[in-house]
């Protein structure tokens, strides 16, 4: 901004500042009159609910008191700062840097003007400070950057984060203290230091109720050689492919009960699993898993021949239905 603009817009600048700061400290003071009755109504229905035995509900009340609290101490510390900035505004308009006098005052009020609904003014105060001090200036207090100065106070009592357990349970004694409620805090103060058990991850391993939860153990994988095999059937009939594959592995995890077959050739029992050749107990999975397969391959191959007689059938009575129906249609033409 040049040296004209700045005496031309100094008066300007400074009567809008001292309106919109008169404005906001008026309407500081309404509102914390207003707060007031609020605090003094909500406090007392905690002491009600304390009372009659319901702590939960008094549990969640005092969270939105101390909300309350901390955002009437905040406008308390905001109503002494636009005061105090409001008496300094001849120096605002002599000097073209912030005075570092008024470096937290202006700061705070930066800081607490989009947190603060229920004080427009201030968001106009804001905007003109931007005017003068550049947006830079702006952004390093909204960004809490380490040379912002803003007010340590006014950060915490406009923070949106919970109140700790112990702070509820103080304000919880004090209430009933002030309004001579007989209350025992242990059930109180057991609940607000109580771990509750994060269920997003599912229930853990553990002794639940004499149940023993375990996790699960991991199956054993299927041989190269048998995947291979399933693999090598022709892909017409998907089912059959997978009822082939659930009994390979069926048989790869049954006990060794069975036994081999005198009739089946004796080529199996060179057949290698994994590494080594298959002797023994191994010959004879090898060998229940041969027969399976053959069976499968019967059972493909009778499926195949009915529906290949089942499409027969279909086109003979196809066939024989168009028939008739030429027979009907020359008997409806034929003349009298």
């Amino acid at each position: 901004m040049s040296v004209l603009n700045q005496l031309f817009n100094r008066g300007v600048l400074g009567a809008k500042c001292k309106t919109c700061l008169t404005l906001a400290i008026s309407r500081i003071k309404l509102l914390q009159n207003r707060r007031d009755v609020q605090l003094k109504q909500m406090r007392k229905e905690i002491a009600q609910f304390l009372q009659t035995g319901q702590e939960a509900i008094a549990r969640i009340r005092v969270e939105h008191v101390i909300r309350e609290q901390n955002i009437w101490a905040a406008y308390e510390i905001l109503e002494m700062f636009c005061e105090f900035v409001l008496a300094r505004i001849p120096i605002l308009e002599s000097q073209r840097d912030c005075p570092t006098e008024l470096q937290e005052a202006i700061a705070s009020i930066i800081f607490a003007a989009p947190r603060c609904s229920d004080l427009p003014d201030l968001l106009q105060v804001k905007n003109l400070f931007a005017t003068k001090y550049g947006k830079g200036f702006v952004s390093s207090v909204s960004e809490l950057r380490p040379d912002s100065n803003v007010n340590r106070t006014i950060i915490e009592k406009l923070s949106v984060s919970t109140p700790s357990p112990e702070l509820r349970l103080k304000l919880l004694k004090e209430i009933a203290r002030e309004y001579g409620v007989a209350w025992d805090a242990s059930q109180t103060e057991a609940e607000l230091n109580k771990n509750h058990e994060d269920l997003l991850d599912g229930a853990k391993p553990g002794n639940y109720g004499g149940v023993v939860l375990k996790a699960p153990s991991p199956q054993p994988p299927l041989s190269s050689s048998l995947l291979e095999e399933s693999h090598s059937l022709s892909p017409a009939n998907a089912n059959a492919d997978a009822s082939i594959r659930h009994v390979e592995s069926a048989n790869l995890t049954s006990n060794d009960s069975f036994s081999p077959k005198a009739t089946k050739s004796s080529s199996h029992s060179t057949t290698t699993i994994g590494v080594g050749p298959v002797t023994g107990n191994r010959w004879e999975t090898r060998h229940d898993s041969s027969d399976a397969l053959e069976r499968a391959r019967a059972a493909i191959a009778s499926a195949d021949r009915a529906s290949a007689a089942a499409r027969a059938a279909a086109q003979l009575v196809n066939a024989a239905f168009g028939s008739s129906k030429l027979e009907a249609v020359g008997l409806a033409v034929k003349p009298q």
